[in-house]
């Protein structure tokens, strides 16, 4: 049986063989889309990472293309920062693409900056305490600094912290195992923080990290549903947790958004229109509905999609 969409949704980009990895930003009167351009999940060439922009939700144009040579860019990731400045925090992989597949070389940490021109900086590598195999998924702003989390090597992550956007410290390791990865941090509006973890071996269920400053400790709270390429924002009460995951049903895989307790417990699910090489999504609220973009490949080929869902449709 086929589990059927709840909500649907509109292409918005589709001109590479694959798109993906999204992430939406508000900034200075437009929403920014940002996903990676490639020739496949991973590559046959290096990927590039696009940003289209809309004012309404409807037409989207496109804004830019960020790129690298030797490096694919990944999991492209908008902030602002302190300064006003717009962040597209980047994966980098090198691979040596004589062989096939293409075997991974390193994983470098890449960012661009666009200020007051509106236009981005060259890619640059970010600059890791302890680097080796890094990767940093997503950037969440508090107080002037920047918070991660660095999920590199394979079996350990760190929250890591930059206050300029391209030299980052690391904090503390969290006690997770399971291969835990790509996770996304928040704040409530009393500075507690919340880190979505992804665990991809084991029984293979989330986590929700908390803890307060300086963020050296942290409790946990084990989840009974799977994460993939999750994103989260609190509701505007602060009393719920909207989620955008991969969520892994009996059917296959499809794009959806949870509704939780502030411990995660699911309230409510809604199954967005997806299937297959599915996910990645990236979340905001305005006017009073959850703009939301992600990727599918449900119609054939991997594809970045858009809708919005009113808030009162989710949090009734």
């Amino acid at each position: 049986m086929v589990a059927e969409p709840d909500w649907p949704a509109t292409e918005i980009g589709g001109e590479a063989h694959h798109n993906a990895f999204t992430d939406l930003l508000e900034y200075k009167g437009y929403v920014y889309c940002s996903f990676r351009e490639g020739s496949g999940h991973v590559p046959g060439s290096n990927g590039v990472g696009k940003i289209l922009r809309t004012r309404d939700g409807r037409v989207w144009e496109a804004f830019t293309i960020l790129q690298k040579k030797g490096i694919d860019l990944r999991d492209q990731k908008l902030s602002v920062m302190p300064d006003g400045r717009m962040l597209c925090l980047m994966g980098g992989s090198v691979y040596d693409t004589t062989q096939k597949p293409s075997k991974l070389l390193g994983m470098y940490p890449q960012v661009a900056f666009m200020g007051a021109g509106m236009q981005f900086t060259a890619p640059e590598k970010a600059v890791i305490e302890n680097a080796g195999n890094n990767w940093i998924w997503r950037l969440t702003w508090y107080k002037g600094a920047g918070y991660g989390i660095d999920y590199g090597n394979g079996t350990t992550i760190w929250l890591v912290k930059t206050t300029d956007g391209i030299t980052f410290k690391k904090i503390a390791a969290l006690d997770i195992g399971g291969a835990p990865n790509e996770s996304t941090i928040r704040f409530d509006a009393g500075g507690k923080m919340y880190i979505l973890v992804r665990r991809e071996q084991g029984d293979k269920m989330g986590v929700l990290a908390t803890g307060i400053a300086p963020f050296t400790n942290f409790g946990y709270h084990k989840l009974d549903y799977r994460l993939g390429g999750p994103d989260f924002i609190f509701s505007p009460d602060g009393r719920k947790l909207l989620i955008g995951t991969r969520l892994y049903l009996p059917a296959g895989a499809k794009t959806g958004i949870l509704v939780t307790d502030l411990n995660g417990k699911q309230i409510k699910k809604l199954i967005l229109e997806s299937g297959g090489d599915c996910s990645y999504p990236g979340l905001l609220i305005k006017n009073k509905q959850l703009w939301v973009s992600y990727y599918s490949s449900h119609t054939g080929k991997a594809a970045v999609y858009f809708t919005k869902i009113p808030l009162e449709h989710l949090l009734q």
